[in-house]
């Protein structure tokens, strides 16, 4: 178990970086390199609109992922998930500005970010099953909770990367090609994680299938469509906070307050550093208390935290700022640390490859690839604190929050001790 989960973590990990890299640079520097006729708002805009793509994407690539992880098996789904996301990215770090290209440069950035997208719908859910399918019952949180610490340690590279380029070069040096180093660096990375995943082996829950689903996606929407939308409308909160405080709060904080791109990149990752190393704890407590209880209590804390949130990030100052961030994330904690046990526990394991993936990654539209544009607009009609961008996240925690009182639980029970027989 401790080798399959470092691979999965190390994939998941170089994954997210892909994905994580360009979401950071729309917030920094693509507007005005790809939407130079745009004003810097309505720029930042279109930038989060290709950011966007990538969410719209995630469905279709889990769908398409899903259908051979649940009849050719888990492990093939990892390998191909990694050089398509790999290779896109590279070639997003290729793409000529709208100087050099015109009008279709944008269109090749849309299209590369919906191929990284694709990819990475098909990579979650391929690790997770993996890793959930090996674990023994009464630690599956836990072990699962590994492939969830992946998202954490890309969103540092990412973010680390472009840290770095942003303090060593000018200005003009990281706009003109400082910000297409991160992008390059991921086909090295994807070479490492091929390497990585070469030794493990399929899942044992696979193997001992009998009947493969046909069309596994029409058997999930026939008998598993209230779940699968149950599950969407659950996860929604987690996206809509986690790229919030990650994506549209860089925009924000530099644009409208001021503050240093590379204060506030380390705000975020200081916060993102906390969430990573907590996930396994709260993991352990959703194998002994339910995965249920833990995603109700953490999606609750969503619900209280917003509208301060926006309060503190709205003063520019660097430690409230952080404050702000970590107090989200750590709610975020709460409710996705068990996740990965959660949703390929709900579907029966026929069909759980694309279930449980399509479930997870349309969430990921209803509240990852909305709330940067959504807040960017909210922030920019309101005063000093946006608290429309409060009110918008804390509407969507609050039907995050039926929608998980409308889910059962699925802990295994522990099968209670044989007494030995006496005398």
């Amino acid at each position: 178990m401790p080798r399959l989960a470092a691979a999965s973590l190390a994939g998941t990990a170089i994954e997210f970086y892909d994905f994580f890299v360009y979401g950071t640079a729309a917030a920094l520097v693509l507007g005005p390199l790809f939407f130079p006729t745009f004003s810097p708002v309505a720029g930042t805009l279109a930038a989060f609109g290709t950011f966007g793509v990538g969410f719209v994407a995630r469905p279709l690539g889990s769908v398409l992922f899903g259908h051979f992880g649940d009849r050719r098996g888990r492990r093939p789904v990892l390998v191909v998930s990694l050089l398509l996301t790999g290779a896109s990215t590279v070639a997003v770090g290729c793409v000529p500005s709208y100087d050099s290209i015109g009008v279709a440069a944008p269109v090749l950035l849309l299209v590369l970010r919906f191929l990284q997208g694709l990819g990475l719908g098909g990579e979650w859910g391929g690790a997770v099953l993996l890793t959930v399918e090996h674990a023994p019952a009464g630690r599956r949180a836990l072990w699962a909770s590994f492939p969830q610490v992946g998202p954490a340690l890309g969103f540092l590279l990412a973010n680390g990367v472009m840290l770095a380029l942003s303090a060593a070069l000018s200005e003009a040096e990281f706009a003109s090609w400082g910000w297409r180093v991160p992008f390059w660096a991921a086909g090295v990375l994807a070479l490492a994680g091929l390497w990585l995943r070469s030794s493990l082996v399929e899942s044992p829950r696979f193997l001992e299938i009998d009947d493969h689903a046909r069309v596994p996606l029409v058997e999930v929407v026939r008998h598993h469509g209230r779940l699968v939308l149950l599950t969407a409308g659950a996860l929604a909160v987690g996206y809509a906070v986690f790229y919030a405080v990650t994506t549209w709060s860089l925009a924000y904080a530099t644009e409208r307050l001021g503050v240093s791109r590379t204060v506030m990149l380390l705000c975020v990752m200081g916060a993102v550093v906390v969430k990573g190393a907590l996930m396994p704890l709260a993991a352990l407590f959703g194998d002994r208390y339910g995965r249920r209880p833990m995603c109700l209590t953490g999606c609750a804390a969503c619900v209280l935290w917003m509208l301060p949130m926006v309060a503190l990030l709205a003063t520019g100052e660097p430690l409230l700022m952080f404050l702000a961030i970590l107090g989200a994330l750590l709610a975020f904690v709460i409710m996705f640390a068990v996740i990965a046990a959660y949703l390929p526990e709900l579907y029966e394991p026929r069909v759980r490859c694309t279930g449980a993936a399509v479930g997870y990654n349309l969430g990921g539209v209803l509240g990852g690839a909305l709330t940067p544009i959504v807040a960017t607009a909210l922030a920019e009609h309101g005063g000093r604190v946006p608290w429309g961008v409060g009110v918008y996240l804390t509407g969507i925690a609050l039907v995050s929050l039926v929608c998980f009182a409308l889910l059962p639980e699925t802990r295994p029970v522990p099968v209670p001790a044989v007494e030995p027989v006496r005398g």
